[in-house]
């Protein structure tokens, strides 16, 4: 019973040693355990004397009444039965029931009696094993949840060292303002991966990392616009072909993405976390930019307001300090530039084909909107014509014009030059063709004549004076209305008027003579010469007008 056997293996051992004793069987044994008695074996029915076992709470009441110490107990059958009780060092730990035909004597119970004595102690020492066994399987099981809680732990911390990491990252570069290049560089390095930041459009913003192809960043508007409404419904960074791309929403509004470039598709959870933090930074950077941009707008287009239209509005160091604000030095010679295009263009990309065209001049201006016009206050001369091509490459149209003023010294002098641009831009659109450039200081004479928008008389004017010509050349194919215009800037002279029109001197004589022929008019008359020198300058100015 001491070999480090199992309690219910010894109460077997000792039922079996029972009849071994004396005229008498084993019946049951029971353990205390919380006050209570349980049944804890019985013996096989070759080995005790009556057939039924004995109700458990019958047992455990007559048990109870012994108090600890050894006494009989009643069966159902009529048998004798003793319960002989099973101690230790801690006290009574159950009892060990017996049957017999007839009462056992003295020396018949003491060998029960010393046979129960090892049996406590055994059933005590098994005890002890077991509660052992079961302290150290649950010290076992603690370290081995303590080893798990511990590797749980440090991945924890691993994984809030890196959140930690990304975010410092993220905010680093917001702070010191390194914009959207900064973010695309941040998410190259703590991913690992190539990175394309791109506006709504697909358009790239910046880029980071080797191998990337911005034409593998910008795909064709209909899958373009497909890849977002799917993004916008998973909420979560989608994978498109060889990219994992994520949005940068702003109250609902998608205003750009991030892709890592990973055609192998290792990004996996950490990656995601990146660059979803990332959206949140570069939603909160072009929302910043888009609000700035709209601020600068609105102050440009009211500084542009009062620079043009009140003469004695505001002025002095206020409308610099304006200026200055908005990034534009007001000092030093300035003119006015009016734009206006047929075509039917929405009004924010009429106004950002303008503002891109004068940057690319490299014209340092100021920008702004008037009924359908848009309005440049430039420092310095614009050139006309170079501004009329590159508003036309922006908007991939000609149907346009360009009105230049004059130039103003000082801010008092810009609304003098913005109707010197309306002016000039009048006198473009009832030119032929209607398209380009004209400047107020090539207006000339039609400065004073067209002044007043008394467009239609100068017109009847130049056909007054011009008409007989003009028709002549249309149906002759003649040059007489070009050949009186080169004689008169040439003021008067045969020689250079020949060699301006790369002509001989006789053909000029022949085509004056032509001129007073068909014209009706003498070039030696005072008056004639006079108004034909005009309606050539005008005609000059406006082309050839119309019928």
């Amino acid at each position: 019973m001491f070999e480090g056997r199992g309690e219910g293996e010894i109460l077997r051992l000792a039922m079996a040693a029972v009849p071994r004793l004396g005229p008498c069987r084993p019946e049951a044994c029971y353990r205390l355990q919380n006050g209570r008695f349980h049944l804890e074996a019985v013996p096989s029915l070759e080995t005790r004397s009556s057939r039924v076992p004995l109700e458990v709470p019958a047992a455990e009441e007559q048990l109870s009444k012994l108090g600890g110490k050894d006494g009989p107990i009643q069966f159902p059958e009529d048998v004798w039965g003793w319960a002989t009780a099973l101690r230790c060092d801690g006290g009574l730990v159950g009892y060990l029931v017996v049957s017999a035909e007839s009462p056992l004597s003295d020396d018949e119970r003491f060998l029960i009696y010393a046979l129960a004595q090892p049996i406590g102690a055994a059933l005590d020492n098994a005890a002890s094993r077991r509660r052992e066994r079961e302290r150290t399987w649950q010290l076992a099981k603690a370290s081995e949840e303590r080893e798990a809680t511990n590797e749980r732990l440090t991945a924890l911390v691993a994984e809030l060292e890196w959140q930690r990491t990304v975010h410092e990252v993220l905010t680093r570069s917001s702070v010191i303002g390194e914009g959207v290049e900064g973010i695309a560089n941040a998410v190259n390095d703590l991913t690992g991966l190539p990175t394309c930041v791109a506006d709504p459009f697909g358009n790239v913003l910046a880029q980071a990392g080797p191998g990337q192809d911005e034409a593998d960043c910008k795909p064709a508007p209909l899958q373009r616009e497909q890849l977002l409404h799917r993004a916008v419904r998973e909420l979560s960074p989608v994978r498109d072909r060889n990219q994992l791309v994520a949005l940068a929403q702003h109250h609902g509004e998608v205003l750009g993405t991030i892709a890592l470039i990973d055609p192998a598709s290792t990004a996996g959870p950490a990656e995601e976390f990146v660059l979803e933090h990332a959206c949140t930074a570069l939603a909160l950077e072009l929302a910043h930019r888009r609000h700035v941009a709209e601020v600068e707008l609105r102050l440009r287009r009211e500084l542009v307001d009062d620079l043009i239209g009140d003469p004695n509005g505001p002025g002095g160091d206020a409308v610099y300090s304006r200026a200055e604000a908005v990034g534009h030095d007001l000092h030093g010679p300035h003119h006015v530039a009016v734009v206006q295009w047929q075509d039917p263009t929405p009004d924010d990309r009429f106004m950002m084909a303008v503002g891109r065209a004068a940057q690319s001049l490299g014209l340092r201006s100021l920008l702004a909107r008037r009924s359908e016009m848009a309005v440049l206050v430039t420092k310095g001369e614009p050139n006309g014509a170079a501004l009329y091509e590159a508003v036309a490459d922006e908007l991939e149209s000609h149907r346009g014009a360009v009105g230049i003023g004059g130039q103003c010294e000082g801010t008092d002098d810009l609304p003098r030059s913005f109707d010197q641009s309306i002016q000039a831009l009048r006198v473009r659109l009832r030119s032929q063709p209607p398209y380009g450039a004209t400047s107020f200081a090539q207006l000339g004479l039609y400065r004073i004549l067209a002044k007043n928008g008394e467009g239609q008389e100068v017109d009847q004017f130049v056909r007054d004076w011009l008409a007989p010509l003009l028709d002549y050349d249309k149906e002759h194919g003649a040059d007489l209305v070009l050949t009186l215009t080169q004689f008169f800037d040439c003021g008067g002279n045969y020689d250079r008027t020949a060699r301006a029109l790369a002509i001989h001197r006789s053909t000029l004589r022949y085509r004056l003579q032509r001129i007073r022929e068909v014209s009706g008019r003498e070039l030696s008359d005072v008056d004639d010469r006079f108004n034909l020198h005009i309606a050539t300058r005008i005609w000059k100015v406006s082309g050839p007008t119309p019928r």
